[in-house]
């Protein structure tokens, strides 16, 4: 297996790595994060404007340059290690693949805008009585004369709050927990009046999430995405793809906190000499070391095999999702130790990236869901 980059892949990372540490800084982020719009709008403008960031990993057809799943990974590794708050994942990882598995004209032109950074687009799957099954879907849609009428409700729809699209799954044949009779409806949020109520708040990690309320929601015939029914096939790739995404976030975040705790135990006195110089804090830095290597390794598993078959796509992703939940649990925790009080206050970036590596490990499925996964499809 070569894990080698491509010079524009290495090139599209020297580029986003420089961009985000001379333009993005974390106070800032943090600020809009926790008292402003929750992103910032013109960092969001600039991936698409100057970076061309949001369709790299989209094939030139959608309008994207080309690129893939090794595109994603170095994208989300970049981003994990700035920690930032705008939704590449949901937007440009997510929402994007299912409107390009989709097709037709309404996701087109969408993606497109995607592209350019004029849409924001993001889904929502999760239902209060379904946990993480996307399968177990209790939302109807029915049809109306030309019409589609949505009932149910969503929760922890994350990024809905930056949205102006939002896609919604909604069961329009068959029981509850069938994979067959799902559908994907794409709202135009400021074109609903009535029907549609959406409870915005913030995350432990500081990003925006959104309860869904869907009251007999009227949308038009155009709203269906795909065909009628037949959209788990696709929502199951793309919450494989968004729980690689994350797992390549997680690993720069880790990486991140990995060596911020390396200089603060340098420099961090104790008993006339640095802590860095204790042999028992050394085993634990190499430890978390060991555990940043073992996740970068199994996300690049997962990333090589998004475009294989299903059974092989979905045991390589739920093996990275839990090696990278375990690991991520580890490095924040001893990261957060060894700095001692100050792990956990605001001042110090490595609270927040905490905060975010805790959340991750819940994102397109917990480290105890994939663990099930993973023996189900191993299993003789």
């Amino acid at each position: 297996m070569d894990f080698t980059l491509t010079d524009e892949q290495e090139l599209l990372r020297a580029g986003l790595t420089r961009f985000l540490a001379t333009r993005y800084d974390l106070e800032k982020s943090r600020a809009a994060a926790k008292t402003g719009p929750g992103w910032q709008p013109e960092i969001w403008r600039a991936f698409a404007d100057d970076l061309g960031l949001l369709g790299a990993a989209l094939p030139e057809e959608c309008g994207g340059i080309g690129g893939g799943p090794v595109e994603m990974m170095v994208i989300a590794e970049a981003l994990g290690h700035a920690l930032v708050v705008e939704p590449y994942v949901d937007t440009a990882v997510v929402a994007a693949g299912l409107l390009r598995r989709a097709g037709g004209e309404a996701a087109t032109a969408l993606l497109d805008r995607i592209v350019s950074g004029a849409a924001v687009v993001t889904l929502a799957a999760t239902e209060p009585t379904s946990g993480e099954n996307w399968q177990d879907v209790s939302t109807t849609a029915e049809r109306d004369g030309e019409s589609w009428v949505l009932t149910g409700s969503k929760i922890v729809s994350a990024s809905t709050p930056l949205a102006d699209h939002v896609l919604v799954t909604a069961r329009t044949s068959g029981d509850r927990a069938d994979a067959a009779g799902i559908s994907l409806f794409l709202i135009e949020i400021a074109s609903v009046t009535t029907g549609l109520e959406m409870h915005h708040y913030r995350t432990i990690d500081d990003r925006r999430a959104s309860d869904i309320t869907l009251d007999r929601v009227r949308l038009p015939a155009s709203a269906l995405l795909g065909d009628e029914g037949a959209a788990w096939g696709s929502l199951a790739r793309a919450r494989d793809e968004g729980a690689a995404a994350v797992c390549a976030e997680a690993v720069g975040a880790m990486r991140k906190v990995l060596a911020d705790t390396v200089e603060y135990c340098t420099q961090r006195q104790q008993f006339g000499q640095p802590i860095g110089s204790f042999q028992a804090l050394q085993h634990r830095m190499v430890d978390m070391y060991m555990e940043v290597e073992q996740s970068s390794a199994a996300v690049y598993l997962a990333i090589l095999r998004l475009d294989a078959d299903d059974a092989t796509r979905a045991r390589a992703v739920s093996a990275a999702k839990a090696t990278v939940g375990r690991a991520a649990r580890f490095v924040g925790q001893q990261a957060v130790q060894l700095h001692g009080g100050m792990g956990m206050t605001e001042e110090l970036a490595i609270g927040h990236y905490f905060k975010r590596l805790t959340a991750l490990q819940f994102e397109f499925g917990s480290t105890d869901h994939h663990l099930g996964r993973y023996a189900a499809l191993t299993r003789g």
